[in-house]
């Protein structure tokens, strides 16, 4: 049923947004018990921003799984529930993969995300490599975040998320993944870990109405144009949103924050360009 994710175009109840699901898959990871040696990458600044909703991903180092049951999967919610709640983290969206995770969080204070996500990683790595009797990392790397727009962009990264169990044909339907933010977004169950977004809570009166509108949006899929979209601004670490939040972001915080072009820049037609 994975085509019905990429081919279907049902009505969509946010007209902001009319896309296709993508049939694109994501790789799932093989639990590696010595992991290969990473080689470094230059730092540059997080971008972080008190009240503005932060996208995060973390994967397994060389893409190996970070799961490998459920235990690990109940303890690793334990330990973000706990970081985000020590640090004022609020988390809208999730989705736990086998060797990857993507959260939507909220934070008040300038790098309270920041230190939940050290806390859980730290925790997590400790207490994975003690059951599973490994040593060395677990991620590749420092996670990956993205700044993104709440009155454009958040209900798009929302559905993002809780697609990739689709997308990478792990289930026929988001709600048959267990581990996602999806069952209390389509009012099939509480979960204590995650805080609607306003969008979310906007789009109803009442939890039935939002669960109804929010099934329609997430069936809805999303065109490649837009998984790009996403993907490039978390693989850059930079703002996705409308230009005008974007430009804020920039005088606020005086440095570049929208994607840096592909390749060599094109020649104006003074510099002999068509």
């Amino acid at each position: 049923m994975v085509s019905k994710w990429g081919r279907r175009e049902l009505s969509n109840p946010l007209p902001a947004n009319r896309g296709l699901a993508n049939a694109g898959r994501e790789r799932n990871g093989k639990h590696c018990g010595h992991p290969d040696k990473v080689s470094a990458m230059p730092r540059q600044a997080r971008i972080e921003v008190p009240g503005v909703p932060m996208h995060v991903t973390q994967r397994g180092v060389n893409r190996c799984a970070i799961f490998l049951d459920d235990e690990d999967r109940h303890h690793y919610r334990r330990l973000l529930r706990e970081a985000c709640l020590n640090h004022g983290v609020l988390i809208h969206a999730y989705v736990l993969m086998d060797n990857h995770v993507h959260l939507l969080l909220h934070a008040e204070q300038a790098g309270a995300a920041s230190r939940a996500m050290r806390a859980v990683g730290q925790a997590y790595v400790q207490a994975f490599n003690q059951r599973h009797g490994r040593i060395g990392t677990l991620w590749q790397g420092r996670y990956k975040s993205s700044l993104v727009d709440s009155d454009a962009h958040a209900l798009r990264v929302i559905r993002y998320i809780e697609l990739n169990p689709v997308r990478a044909a792990m289930v026929d339907a988001p709600e048959a993944h267990r581990w996602s933010s999806v069952h209390l977004h389509l009012g099939l169950g509480q979960d204590a870990l995650v805080t609607p977004h306003p969008l979310y809570l906007s789009l109803g009166e009442t939890p039935a109405a939002r669960a109804h509108t929010y099934r329609a949006w997430l069936m809805s899929g999303t065109d490649d144009e837009e998984l790009d979209r996403i993907r490039a601004h978390m693989a850059q670490e930079k703002a996705l949103g409308h230009p005008r939040f974007q430009a804020m972001l920039e005088k606020t915080l005086n440095r570049p924050v929208d994607l840096k072009p592909r390749g060599r820049p094109a020649l104006s037609k003074g510099d002999g360009g068509n």
